[in-house]
């Protein structure tokens, strides 16, 4: 069963940067053989795609294109999330998402999920 824990949330102020990791256990395959994402649920909101990785590269939420980067240490099994030049509106819960066999832009998409990290950028 796969597992994943995210960590590196906080307290920032608007222009900072924060590195969200997620380290993933219990997987079947090699890390590069998953869909690994990143999706975000601010207070009131649905939760909403930001970011994944997989064998055919990286794709983006256009709210978070050129921000923010993801990428993968396939020897620790850890995918990170750099977001740079954060902003109030990044504010929200980050969670990090698993689907093997699969890539997409939905929570449907992603079978396995982590707890999820705190991000809260003051203005």
């Amino acid at each position: 069963q796969v597992q994943l824990v995210e960590s590196g949330g906080g307290l920032v102020q608007a222009g900072s940067s924060l590195r969200l990791s997620c380290a993933a256990s219990g997987l079947t395959f090699a890390i590069n053989k998953y869909t690994m994402g990143w999706f975000r649920q601010a207070p009131g909101k649905e939760r909403e795609f930001v970011a994944f990785i997989n064998w055919g590269g990286v794709d983006y939420a256009d709210s978070v294109r050129g921000r923010f980067t993801i990428s993968r240490d396939n020897a620790k099994n850890t995918v990170y999330l750099q977001m740079n030049s954060l902003k109030p509106e990044d504010t929200a819960v980050y969670y990090c998402a698993a689907s093997w066999g699969r890539t997409g832009y939905t929570v449907r998409d992603f079978g396995s999920w982590g707890q999820g990290t705190h991000v809260t950028v003051s203005s």
